[in-house]
Formats: structure tokens, C-alpha cells, sequence
């Protein structure tokens, strides 16, 4: 299964973050794509410090569900808490599509319902990959295209 994975961290040394939270999850699979990093400034929640974003690519075996535990529980491992919702973060790993499945489930939602919406996910996605697609939304360039309109 091919999975598009986004980044993000706005505590701690966020780049470490996310390269850290990138090689373990190259333990489960192959990152086979890397953006590069992508400021952002926090959508919604609490006065919070910018993010550093960025989106890979996982070639992997494991199921959506079993995927998402795994990224639960790497975030656990870098402090992640869930308190506050859209509070600050240590790491923050959303699955965006798993090989453009369509799942709704009381644990997942893929795509993830919010992707076509950020700039910070849809920007590195397409450095990485210029033929991506957002299923039941369409092609990245022309959503990332719209949301600078």
C-alpha cells in the first residue's frame, strides 16, 4: 500500500521531529518521497507557535487502521498529548490517502477530511509527487491552484 503521510510540529526542535518520526516510519515500510520543510502558522485552537510541515511518501504492508496506530503511537513516543484539540504539538502525523482508498470509520477518515484545505499538506505533496490526486476532490496543483485564489 502506498500512503501520503503529513508532518507537522510547532514545540521542541520540530525538524528533528520530523525527520525522527520519518525513519520510524521507514521501520514499517519505505519512504520513498521527502518534502522538503514548510512553515505554517496554526489553524485554529490557541495562540500557538508556527509549524514546521512536511509530507512523505510510505510504501508499506500494513493496513490504514494499523498504519494509523502506528503513527498514534510514534507520536505518543515524541510526548504528542491530545487535551487540547488543535493545541500545540511535539508531532502531528495525519494519513492523507492510503492508496486513494475512500474509508469512514469511527477510527479513520481517508481522505483526510481536511487536506484539500491546507496549503501546508497539499504544497509539499505535490513537490513530491506531481501527478497527486486527492480522491473524491480531485488533482492536487488544481486544489493548491484554487486555494491561492
Amino acid at each position: 500500500m502506498r500512503a501520503v503521510i503529513a508532518l507537522g510540529s510547532n514545540l521542541g526542535d520540530r525538524q528533528w521531529s520530523l525527520m525522527s518520526a520519518a525513519e520510524a516510519l521507514n521501520e514499517v515500510g519505505e519512504v520513498v518521497a521527502f518534502s522538503s520543510f514548510l512553515e505554517s502558522r496554526a489553524v485554529g485552537g490557541l495562540p500557538q507557535p508556527d509549524y514546521l510541515n512536511a509530507v512523505l511518501i510510505l510504501d508499506t504492508q500494513l493496513a490504514p487502521e494499523e498504519l494509523l496506530r502506528v503513527c498514534q503511537a510514534i507520536e505518543k513516543i515524541f510526548g504528542r498529548t491530545r487535551e487540547v484539540h488543535w493545541g500545540p504539538r511535539t508531532l502531528d502525523l495525519d494519513l492523507i490517502t492510503c492508496d486513494e482508498q475512500i474509508i469512514q470509520s469511527e477510527v479513520l477518515t481517508l481522505p483526510h477530511p481536511r487536506a484539500s484545505e491546507r496549503h501546508f499538506v497539499l504544497a509539499p505533496w505535490l513537490e513530491i509527487d506531481n501527478q497527486a490526486y486527492l480522491p473524491g476532490k480531485g488533482e492536487v496543483a488544481e486544489l493548491l491552484a484554487n486555494l491561492a485564489r
